[in-house]
């Protein structure tokens, strides 16, 4: 059965325990280039180097290219009120949190494939 994450780093070492993190990694890869934002995280890249790019990604997205981080947000399938829920006063958290729920619908879109496959 699914169970939701609590944080960035449960998530990901559910993702390792069950050997999906590679598959992980190519959703995130695959979504954001579908929302003409190239990203390239290698295959090989370590849980804590994947939460850190993919924190400064967002972070940058919510500065500088805000109409194309709400359209990955859309394009992912990032549940709107969760979004609506989070503090947006300090943009280094605010990106941290977003940075999670990009990660934790990433993972429901994998663990459902893999679990009914």
């Amino acid at each position: 059965m699914f169970v939701a994450p609590v944080n960035t780093e449960s998530l990901l070492a559910q993702a390792q325990t069950e050997t999906l993190y590679i598959s992980l990694i190519e959703q995130l890869n695959k979504d954001f280039n579908l929302a003409n934002e190239g990203i390239d995280f290698p295959l090989s890249i370590t849980p804590d180097e994947l939460k850190i790019q993919l924190h400064e990604k967002v972070y940058r997205m919510i500065q500088y290219k805000f109409a194309e981080y709400l359209n990955l947000l859309y394009i992912i399938d990032v549940p709107e009120n969760e979004i609506k829920q989070l503090d947006g006063s300090d943009l280094v958290i605010l990106a941290e949190q977003v940075a999670f729920l990009i990660l934790k619908r990433e993972w429901q879109k994998v663990w459902f494939r893999n679990y009914y496959k």
